[in-house]
């Protein structure tokens, strides 16, 4: 029986697994791993540090140094945590390029008598795996692409949707952003890159090509996240487009709603809106802060919405979508839960 795995085999079956063990350090793991792993690390960021600095002078040294670390940390890792571990517990163990940190762990977990299973190729080849899937698999899908206004409740119709069994690829929820300069989460940071490349693999390798996915227009870049190149060609060629409309009072609701973590930090808002003077003009951003200042709120929303975001979101979204030219708009009276729940009814049946 072979105590090894390759890559796409190991992936095909993630779940059968009954643990995914990554050994790197916590740095490394807090960077990206593959999805649902656990940190069991054979050496932290300090001691690999260590290890990699003292190879660079005496490489015997360090293997014997990095051996010693290495060994103390897997005893306390098997004391930890693998009492009352059944003998038919079936791990799989990657660091990052499938050598000595996650063949030590997977040495004594096999030595124990469980199923362990080591990564040909580690973290490495995972990240390989993803990358490359992330170039075939949007072509899968048949999207309806929600299109819309700031603040027209096309996140909040997404979860509705997803309320009520619809397939939804929801890529803010993934990079944890709004999509806007004002868009960072008050209460949750960005993933890496990496991290974010990871959940869309995941969230994809889910979802079933046979049913409809609905999903949000983004731009290129999600705050700091790039979105897959041939994501966003896959959502522009074969992407059903939906126009969602809204009146404006009802938006500007919304936005109060979401963005209300604002009236708080009115100095934190006002400095995001200075990322705007290149665009829009001094004059322009400083009367918006004004408004800001003075708690004005439904009032800058509303500036926001006409001076700012509808001009440029509208002609882009038509030049993405020129289908939105024939399109029969789905009107929301407002955001309420009942009206985005029959938005959702009427989506799903088509």
């Amino acid at each position: 029986m072979s105590y090894t795995i390759a890559v796409e085999e190991a992936l095909a079956q993630l779940g059968q697994f009954d643990a995914i063990l990554d050994v790197r350090s916590p740095g490394e793991f807090a960077e990206d791993h593959i999805p649902g792993a656990e940190n069991w690390p054979v050496l932290d960021d300090e001691e690999r540090r260590i290890v990699g600095t003292l190879y660079k002078q005496d490489p015997l040294e360090a293997r014997r140094l990095g051996a010693t670390l290495v060994a103390r940390n897997v005893a306390r890792l098997l004391d930890e945590r693998t009492g009352g571990r059944p003998k038919t517990w079936r791990p799989l163990v990657y660091c990052w390029r499938g050598g000595q940190r996650s063949l030590s762990l997977h040495w004594f977990l096999g030595q124990i008598g469980f199923r362990s299973r080591q990564l040909v190729g580690g973290y490495k080849a995972y990240r390989a795996q993803v990358r490359d899937d992330l170039t075939r698999w949007p072509e899968r899908f048949d999207y309806r692409v929600l299109c819309g206004l700031t603040g027209c409740g096309k996140t909040r119709l997404l979860q509705a949707l997803a309320d009520e069994g619809a397939q939804v690829l929801d890529l803010e929820g993934l990079a944890a952003h709004r999509g806007s300069v004002l868009g960072a989460l008050p209460d949750r940071g960005q993933p890496t890159q990496k991290g974010f490349d990871s959940a869309l693999w995941a969230r994809l390798h889910e979802l079933d090509p046979t049913r409809p996915v609905f999903v949000e227009s983004e731009s290129r870049k999600i705050g700091r996240i790039a979105l897959p190149a041939e994501l966003l060609t896959a959502l522009h060629r074969r992407g059903r487009p939906v126009w969602i409309d809204m009146p404006e009072a009802a938006r500007v609701d919304l936005l109060l709603q979401d963005y209300a973590h604002f009236a708080a930090d009115p100095e934190g808002f006002c400095q995001l809106l200075d990322g705007l003077v290149e665009l829009r003009g001094r004059a322009r951003v400083t009367a918006w802060q004004a408004q800001a200042r003075s708690g004005a709120w439904p009032a800058v929303f509303g500036a926001l919405m006409r001076e700012h975001y509808d001009p440029g979101y509208a002609g882009s979204l038509r030049r993405h979508f020129p289908a939105l030219a024939g399109v029969a708009p789905l009107t929301l009276a407002d955001g309420h839960p009942e009206t985005l729940r029959a938005a959702a009814r009427q989506l799903i049946a088509g």
